[in-house]
């Protein structure tokens, strides 16, 4: 691997990546992508004799630089990173000199940045679906690139599928053109530097509805009508994450509402931003999410973290930014509410990797470590967590707003590390250096566990929820409550109520059945609410919650629900044995990343985390 990202073959002091051109065909029947990628790049050494590019499992059958053939090979698979490809380059090179590399190839039909979807797989039945999800290091899987997050570059594309799919990108759409034996050639242009993990497609039978001004969403004709009354407020957020971030510069904002099997609540590309249907709650009470994406149009899209051990820069931020937007259209208590559970996440999180584990630390040394197997909420929460308390003692959100906005204009279209961020926040406050001296900055960054400092939030929309939680945790009475008990309860603290409860000790079955009776939570379509509800039951080893978790589990592959209740059903013995055959069973429909996260949940597989 490089020295600068331990994730990456690619030699990025070498050469360095500024264009990139696609041109694919879809083949549905052989689940690849045929094509060729047209790459641009500044050369940084006088004479270089190999660039090294990023591959898994691709197919490359040739190489050409300005009409001359290269030698090329490719590098024995390494099991966590794909292969590097070598290219031979032309002798002539100088220093500052342009190369241009035409690659032609065919992606595997496991490529794991790809999830191909069967008719029968989707809401309509009629047609197939193929979407992408190429964070953190899944882009090398549909493209030889220099897949780490240090390079950025726009790019072109030219996309032809079959009539009568619809091809989007993570990219501006330019028209279209038609194209032989019945198909259809889409263009897209993407006129921003973007790293490689935000590259993104999907092509289905779509349609799309209007928003907002800078909104579409998009989504299978039997969605599409309940997407767009569920993200009504999209605007208003974009117009929320400006006044405090600076302008919106990537002109559109659309939405795509994604087959169950997404594995994420959302996915920030560019231009067209992937959201999970379990967002689609019929009232807009989940929509934090969107404002989650958004936020990411500043912090993570336009400044990125170098490599995946700085997720936190994109993630801490991100989530920091979406509960200011979110103040902006309710308060400041809302504000503190919504991070106090995630404080709750956090803990689940340390609790899952263990207290002493490398993944809590916010920055983690990844070295030989896929970013995948420590995905979780520590850099979101933690982060965020760092964040407020800097803004707390740097004099509240009038000191601390600047900053933000000062650190994104400053970094905008750049990558940078932990390092350079902690400069950059001395250099902004010169008055405040023995107030940032004063913090822990080992401990925050590269010490496993909790944050050293737990902020104390206001607890305005938290208290009832914890004095319903302590008087369910202590009755002897359980004939005792009432469906009024939740009557000035928000959905949020709804969530918060049975959060906290996960948190206590086990319910019992007679407590999960006096719940029921007067709360109704087995009917909720809410999915937060839903997951929580069947979490609390499995852990009281109530038998009936085992049917409704499953089906979950299947119906729906968001790694956020999946991947706990399966560990809840895998530790309990009465329901492991129906746990491992569910997934075996639908293995081949889920993603492959949750699919793989799954199968070291259960100790299924012999890899280690």
């Amino acid at each position: 691997m490089t020295s600068n990202d331990p994730t990456s073959f690619a030699n990025t002091d070498v050469a360095v990546c500024t264009d990139m051109e696609l041109d694919w065909r879809i083949d549905f029947d052989s689940h690849t992508i045929t094509g060729s990628v047209t790459l641009k790049f500044d050369v940084n050494v006088d004479q270089p004799s190999i660039l090294s590019l990023d591959t898994r499992d691709t197919t490359v059958s040739k190489v050409t630089s300005e009409g001359e053939d290269l030698k090329f090979s490719i590098r024995d698979a390494h099991a966590k990173f794909g292969s590097a490809l070598d290219i031979q380059l032309p002798s002539n090179l100088k220093k500052t000199s342009d190369l241009c590399l035409v690659i032609s190839y065919t992606t595997s039909p496991n490529a794991s940045a790809l999830q191909w979807l069967k008719p029968e797989q989707t809401a309509g039945k009629t047609q197939p679906y193929l979407f992408s999800q190429c964070q953190a290091i899944h882009a090398r899987s549909i493209v030889p690139c220099q897949d780490t997050p240090s390079v950025k570059c726009p790019y072109r594309a030219k996309v032809t599928v079959k009539n009568p799919l619809v091809a989007l990108m993570s990219a501006v759409g330019e028209g279209t053109a038609p194209a032989k034996d019945d198909m259809t050639t889409y263009v897209f242009h993407q006129k921003i530097a973007i790293p490689s993990y935000l590259l993104a497609i999907v092509v289905g039978k779509l349609e799309k509805r209007y928003v907002g001004p800078r909104t579409d969403v998009w989504s299978e004709a039997e969605l599409v009508d309940k997407a767009q009354k569920e993200f009504g407020q999209t605007e208003k957020f974009i117009a929320a994450g400006e006044k405090l971030v600076g302008e919106y510069v990537w002109g559109r904002y659309d939405l795509l509402v994604l087959p169950p099997t997404f594995p994420f609540g959302g996915m920030e590309n560019p231009c067209l931003t992937f959201v999970t249907p379990t967002l689609l709650a019929g009232d807009g009470s989940l929509a934090n999410v969107i404002a989650h994406e958004i936020a990411h149009s500043w912090t993570g899209n336009l400044v990125t973290n170098n490599t995946w051990e700085h997720f936190w820069l994109n993630e801490g931020h991100t989530v920091f930014l979406e509960r200011k937007i979110m103040k902006s259209l309710t308060d400041e208590e809302n504000r503190q509410f919504l991070a106090q559970n995630g404080l709750k996440d956090l803990r689940a999180s340390v609790d899952t990797f263990g207290c002493d584990s490398p993944y809590t630390c916010l920055v983690p040394d990844l070295t030989d470590t896929d970013p995948d197997d420590a995905f979780s909420s520590v850099p979101y929460e933690k982060g965020h967590t760092l964040l407020f308390h800097l803004e707390e003692i740097l004099g509240g959100p009038a000191k601390f707003e600047p900053f933000l906005l000062a650190y994104i204009e400053n970094f905008k279209g750049r990558s940078l590390t932990t390092d350079q961020w902690k400069e950059f926040l001395y250099g902004f406050f010169p008055d405040q250096k023995s107030v940032l001296d004063s913090v822990d900055w080992k401990a925050w960054f590269t010490s496993p566990g909790m944050p050293p400092v737990i902020p104390e939030y206001d607890d305005t929309y938290s208290k009832a929820c914890t004095d319903l939680a302590n008087r369910w945790a202590t009755a002897t009475d359980l004939g005792q409550f009432k469906s009024s008990d939740l009557a000035n309860f928000t959905t949020w603290q709804q969530i918060d109520f049975l959060g906290q409860l996960v948190l206590k000790d086990p319910f019992t079955p007679a407590h999960m059945i006096a719940m029921d009776k007067v709360y109704e939570f087995s009917t909720s379509t809410n999915s937060e609410i839903a997951f929580r509800w069947l979490t609390l039951g499995i852990r009281a080893k109530y038998e009936p919650s085992i049917e409704p978790a499953l089906h979950m589990v299947t119906i729906q592959g968001r790694m956020k629900f999946t991947r706990p209740l399966y560990r809840s059903l895998g530790a309990w013995d009465v329901s492991r044995p129906r746990a491992i055959e569910t997934f075996e069973k639908n293995k081949p429909f889920m993603h492959s990343t949750t699919a793989a996260l799954v199968e070291k949940d259960l100790g299924l597989s012999k890899t280690k985390k």
